[in-house]
């Protein structure tokens, strides 16, 4: 136990994405948190794609950071360097810390204010209304899902989903990937398989765009929604007391307790872990939970042979197709509908994110 009038522990958060929001928020009362993030809210990404056919969704799931963090430092800016006892960040500010925790996940350039977001969100939508013809380039995740939002409420539109793999859904098994074929293709959903879009060579014909793929087709759209893998957001810590701590792909290193490996106060959590599971926002909140856990732990003295282990997630997955069905995979058994759907695709999570933070669901 932390003794009453002893000075906090300073702690650094960088990255405010599913991760780092809430090990913020997690440890607000026991540390004296600053928490840095380019932008000024936190952005529940699982429902992006249905922001996109329904705006208003994006009231709920863009949520400004003080609204859930309330006792602490903000600082809006991007880390740009790690020593060993601060962080600094682009606008020229020097920040000590005593607990360091890296949660700056995948690279997104988004806006800074959840005013500009909400707004993109509504020229997005806007793009998808006035378009007959729609081309979806990727069939991940976001992909798939966004195919889905858009079929599911807007089924007069001729959606194209190509996507440079042999089966969707790669990072699932392959009877997920059939079954999400198969209920797009039951939508009427055209998708191209083992082909990639060449964005550089779009060409006009009759108010329409034309474009090309590499095994010589022309797909007509009116517009295009791009829908592959982020990079990391790992480069700007290949400059940083950090470097030797990143896999070959960019991932930090970390122990059974998310600590960065070699590291005794330094932890890293979400998708910029090398931790081997899917990469999920409910795992990424799993991190958050047991860091939070260590760091109390550790900043009141406690033995670090008390610390908490995390286990990798299992191959559980959820992807969402439209508003009432979806694709299902558990360790066991694939499903594929309703059933599924009801798990998460009618609210995608959103109340249940907002509780966890200490808001209203609605």
């Amino acid at each position: 136990m932390e003794e009453m009038g002893a000075e906090k522990r300073r702690l650094v958060v960088i990255g405010g994405g599913i991760a780092g929001s809430m090990l913020a928020k997690s440890l607000q009362f026991h540390a004296d948190v600053t928490f840095i993030d380019p932008k000024e809210y936190f952005e529940i990404t699982w429902a992006n794609l249905r922001t996109m056919v329904e705006p208003s969704f994006g009231e709920r799931s863009v949520i400004n950071h003080r609204d859930y963090f309330t006792n602490g430092c903000i600082v809006t800016s991007t880390a740009i360097d790690i020593t060993e006892t601060e962080v600094l960040t682009a606008d020229d500010r020097s920040i000590p810390y005593d607990y360091l925790v890296v949660a700056t996940g995948h690279s997104d350039p988004v806006p800074k204010t959840r005013m500009e977001r909400l707004k993109e969100y509504q020229a997005e939508n806007e793009k998808i209304k006035s378009a007959q013809y729609i081309l979806i380039v990727g069939g991940g995740p976001t992909g798939v899902e966004l195919a889905g939002e858009i079929s599911f409420d807007f089924p007069e539109k001729h959606v194209t989903l190509v996507h440079s793999g042999s089966r969707l859904l790669e990072f699932v098994g392959p009877k997920a990937s059939a079954k999400t074929l198969q209920w797009l293709t039951s939508k009427r959903v055209e998708v191209k398989l083992e082909q990639r879009v060449d964005l550089n060579s779009i060409t006009d014909s009759n108010g329409s765009k034309i474009y090309h793929t590499t095994a010589g087709e022309s797909i007509r759209a009116d517009c295009h929604f791009l829908c592959t893998g982020k990079p990391l957001g790992s480069e700007w810590l290949k400059g940083t007391i950090l470097k030797n701590n990143l896999d070959g792909q960019g991932r930090l290193m970390v122990d059974e307790y998310l600590r960065v490996r070699g590291r005794k106060n330094i932890f890293a959590i979400g998708d910029i872990t090398d931790v081997p599971e899917i990469k999920q926002g409910y795992l990424a909140q799993k991190h958050a939970l047991v860091a939070a856990e260590n760091l109390k732990l550790l900043m009141a003295g406690g033995k670090e042979r008390k610390m908490s282990t995390y286990k990798p997630g299992s191959t559980t997955a959820i992807v969402s197709l439209g508003r009432r069905d979806a694709v299902a995979q558990f360790p066991y058994t694939t499903l594929i509908g309703i059933v599924p759907g009801m798990i998460k695709s009618r609210d995608l999570f959103v109340g249940k994110t907002r509780k966890q933070r200490g808001l209203q669901p609605r």
